[in-house]
């Protein structure tokens, strides 16, 4: 596993998210040779301030906007430098069995924009039967991922539930990934990437481990709010 920080999307999507939380995530994201993932409204700041890959979030956190908007919050933040895109499932709709409405939804947001689109299913309000029918909507709609949860719901990551969405199609573990520990037991289970505000500790412990140290804490200023939401 030597490709570890390029499989890890720095995180920063708390409510109270500020321009210098996006700047202290992207300076660990260049430092340890991460991925960031960030509020869309961040874009221009971020893709002048630092080369680091960057995924957006869009529809945040209930996946609940129409799809004209939605696709074009899409188009918007591709335009604006996102290299990824993670949308929110409807979950209401889903639950509701209205499975040709998510597809069609996922389809036409997928279709509009040119970068990948990683699919949050919200996998902790799911039965395993629903995750079954929604790692194939997901797979059928072209999405390139699927991905655990937002951390503002019920729960995060889970083996059990990254075991069921990896048999579709490749998944971002996300949601209570605070540790290397949490993180190899994702991979292991089959999981691509992991999306953690904590990516900066879980590479130090990745690499602590990998050379037989113990990991030493750096002190920080970030705004480490978002964690308690699953990040």
């Amino acid at each position: 596993m030597d490709d570890i920080p390029d499989r890890i999307e720095h995180t920063v999507l708390g409510p109270t998210t500020t321009p210098d939380d996006v700047r202290a995530c992207l300076d660990e994201a260049l430092q340890y040779g991460m991925r960031a993932c960030i509020p869309p409204c961040y874009l221009p700041l971020a893709t002048e301030y630092a080369n680091v890959p960057l995924t957006a979030v869009i529809d945040f956190p209930h996946g609940q906007g129409q799809t004209d908007s939605v696709c074009q919050a899409a188009k918007l933040a591709w335009d604006a430098g996102a290299d990824e895109l993670d949308m929110v499932c409807n979950v209401g709709l889903l639950k509701a069995g209205e499975d040709d409405a998510v597809r069609d939804h996922i389809t036409e947001v997928v279709a509009s924009v040119p970068v990948p689109v990683k699919v949050i299913v919200e996998a902790p309000l799911l039965s395993d039967d629903e995750l079954e029918r929604v790692g194939q909507i997901v797979a059928d709609a072209d999405a390139a991922y699927l991905k655990t949860a937002t951390g503002f719901s019920e729960g995060g990551a889970t083996v059990h539930d990254v075991k069921i969405l990896s048999k579709y199609l490749p998944v971002k573990a996300s949601g209570g990934v605070g540790s290397w520990a949490d993180a190899e037991a994702m991979f292991e289970a089959g999981a691509e990437r992991i999306g953690a505000s904590s990516g900066d500790t879980i590479v130090r412990e990745w690499q602590a481990a990998t050379e037989g140290e113990t990991p030493i804490e750096p002190e920080t200023d970030r705004d480490d709010a978002d964690t308690d939401n699953g990040y």
